[in-house]
């Protein structure tokens, strides 16, 4: 069996090579008509092969279905079961295949948050030493298709300028700041005040604000990775 050089090349060290960083957001679901409906698998994507390629971590790409609360109707999401499963059998998968046994999920969908009431479940179906999700991203970028989005939007390339003036027309767009979901708001707070600042003030685009949210989320996932490094 060949000798593989577990210490080459630019990594933060040999042991990295048992982390992996796999990427989930929504791949079907309106963000307004300046961004599309795929917006939050590729920051995920974004996010995660960044932290891959600065610390030497493997990629393992992407899972496909998400899920979202009742209240809101803004796409196509999955049960929660029905994507807890899909990420067991994939890391499953990356174990096999490449003996990794610590997985940092880079979550760009708050959707998927309850996905934490399975974490330990899918830790140890398939099984892994130890399973991490990062939410930096969505914890920080503001309301579903304002501001923050819009202006990742642009570093990533996926931002239509042209229809920025009609991004903040709720009465059309009601999907954007989660404003038209009226049980949302009434239910959860963070919801309510993200659908009040788009009705309020709109979006603005601002690529320092862009790459600053970016940023903070690939730190944060290197940050993980150093912790699980000396875990």
């Amino acid at each position: 069996m060949v000798e593989l050089r577990y210490d080459a090349g630019n990594i933060f060290n040999k042991n990295v090579h048992k982390i992996g960083i796999i990427a989930l957001g929504s791949h079907l679901e309106n963000h307004g008509p300046a961004l599309p409906i795929d917006t939050d698998a590729k920051i995920a994507a974004y996010i995660s092969l960044q932290a891959s390629l600065e610390s030497g971590a493997k990629f393992l790409g992407i899972i496909y279905p998400a899920h979202e609360i009742e209240e809101i109707n803004h796409g196509i999401h999955y049960p929660l079961r029905e994507l807890a499963e899909n990420i067991t059998k994939t890391l499953k998968s990356a174990k096999k295949y490449l003996n990794i046994d610590k997985v940092i999920i880079v979550n760009a969908h708050g959707g998927n948050i309850p996905l934490f009431q399975c974490l330990d479940e899918i830790e140890s179906n398939i099984p892994l030493d130890i399973l991490i999700v990062n939410n930096t991203i969505i914890e920080n970028e503001g309301p579903h298709g304002g501001s923050g989005e819009i202006s990742i939007g642009k570093i990533l390339g996926i931002l239509n300028e042209d229809e920025l003036s009609n991004q903040s027309n709720v009465n059309i767009f009601g999907e954007v700041g989660l404003s038209e979901f009226a049980d949302a708001r009434k239910n959860d707070p963070n919801i309510e005040e993200g659908a009040r600042e788009i009705e309020d003030n709109g979006v603005y685009l601002d690529v320092s604000y862009g790459k600053q949210l970016l940023n903070l989320a690939i730190n944060s996932v290197l940050f993980d990775i150093e912790k699980l490094l000396d875990y």
